[in-house]
């Protein structure tokens, strides 16, 4: 279980400022975006200020919201690149990333950046990809990372917990955006069954 760490931010003169970051991982349908969410609205409690971001191509939901599975959003900025988070987020405490595998391979330099200057930087996003590989820019973000959160769904075929996002298209394409009728979370023993069965998945 996560232990959020202080929400306070150092604001005194002279006072040393700290900053982080906090990972939150997973395969798809395990509650990402849930989780940055109620984080996110835990700082703005705090009254912090608080920025959230997302890759300008994620418009499954709404393209200014973060909404996740069960419906609860928050409102974000879409962005192309990474380096725009920089200049968008100069007088945050608090900044949020979502959906981080779309991101170029720049977003762990942001995020250590901000993390430089004090800023809590709190990023969501896929660990692996529909073939089982590491996704984007997440491996080094979990390297550089203070904190890391693994969550997982249940596998819809055992009931075991899920760490696969498997597709359940021909399509080869590493970015494809897709709900339930797209994607299935695996454990990894339904996972391999699937993917070493010839002609299926």
């Amino acid at each position: 279980m996560f232990v959020e760490p202080n929400l306070g931010i150092a604001r005194k003169k002279n006072q040393r400022q700290f900053g982080w970051i906090e990972i939150i991982c997973g395969a798809m349908f395990s509650g990402k975006t849930e989780e940055l969410i109620r984080r996110l609205n835990r700082a703005i409690i705090a009254q912090l200020k608080v920025e959230i971001f997302k890759p300008v191509i994620d418009t499954r939901y709404h393209s200014r919201y973060l909404i996740s599975h069960k419906d609860t959003q928050i409102r974000s900025t879409p962005v192309q690149f990474a380096n725009d988070i920089l200049l968008l987020s100069e007088e945050s405490d608090v900044i949020g990333i979502d959906e981080a595998q779309f991101f170029d391979s720049n977003l762990a330099e942001v995020a250590n950046h901000l993390a430089d200057r004090g800023k809590r930087v709190i990023i969501a996003g896929l660990d692996m990809d529909f073939k089982g590989n590491p996704f984007g820019p997440m491996p080094k973000l979990m390297a550089i990372a203070e904190f890391v959160t693994k969550v997982h769904p249940i596998c819809i075929r055992c009931g075991q917990i899920a760490s696969y996002s498997h597709r359940l298209t021909t399509a080869d394409a590493t970015i494809l955006l897709g709900e339930k009728e797209t994607y299935e979370p695996l454990c990894r023993s339904c996972f391999n069954e699937i993917n070493e069965s010839p002609g299926i998945g």
